[in-house]
């Protein structure tokens, strides 16, 4: 599923091989189609926006989205187990998971790192990897509906990862989630607070299936 590897791409953060080919990915979506005619014609804005921007605007854009807010956290297992130990596990598991597919982490990325875990998907058949962003649909719907709220461009990537799920995000759950939040930090040293306060979804690793199966980085 090469659409899958564009929304990563454009997920990530911006660098000066994908800002001058970014036409590729358009023309990626455009050819496979998994995607709505009205959801493929929203992401195709975004990318043209995206080229017509400074790289480095991009890229700062990019860091304030996604860097500076635990709410937009890029990190799948923040949402769920945020510091607990359980964390830990959960990473070991994804990691064995990609291994299976020879896929091999960078060590400055941890492995619920979304934009990695969608490459992951990628290699996979096309159910599996269906499947397998629907276990954590809800997760996706939740960062998406933050990035909606904050009228962020970001969220129509989200809302893409939700249409190629096989399941519905629990929309109660994700809007109670996203009510409770705790207000964004407006300084550092809030910021800094704000990443020891509790998980937006509690619950075991159980109640993620990509948390059960392996994925290895070495």
């Amino acid at each position: 599923m090469k659409t899958l590897k564009v929304l990563a791409v454009l997920l990530s953060y911006p660098n000066i091989n994908v800002y001058k080919n970014i036409d590729e990915l358009a023309e990626v979506l455009k050819q496979e189609s998994l995607l709505s005619k009205k959801k493929i014609k929203e992401l195709l804005s975004f990318i043209e926006d995206y080229k017509n921007k400074d790289l480095l605007e991009l890229q700062e854009r990019f860091v304030v989205t996604f860097d500076r807010s635990r709410i937009h956290c890029l990190n799948l297992f923040e949402h769920i187990h945020g510091e607990s130990r359980d964390r830990g596990q959960a990473m070991v598991d994804l990691i064995d998971m990609y291994a299976k597919k020879n896929l091999f982490i960078d060590k400055k990325e941890l492995p619920d790192y979304l934009p990695l875990f969608l490459e992951y998907l990628s290699l996979c058949d096309v159910q599996e990897a269906i499947t397998s962003l629907g276990d954590t649909v809800d997760i996706i719907a939740l960062i998406g509906g933050h990035l909606k709220k904050n009228k962020s461009p970001y969220q129509i990537i989200f809302s893409a990862l939700e249409e190629l799920s096989n399941i519905k995000a629990n929309q109660f759950k994700v809007a109670e989630a996203i009510e409770n939040s705790p207000k964004e930090p407006e300084t550092l040293d809030e910021l800094d607070e704000l990443w020891q306060e509790q998980e937006a979804f509690s619950g075991d690793s159980s109640e993620c299936s990509a948390c059960e199966t392996n994925v290895t980085i070495n």
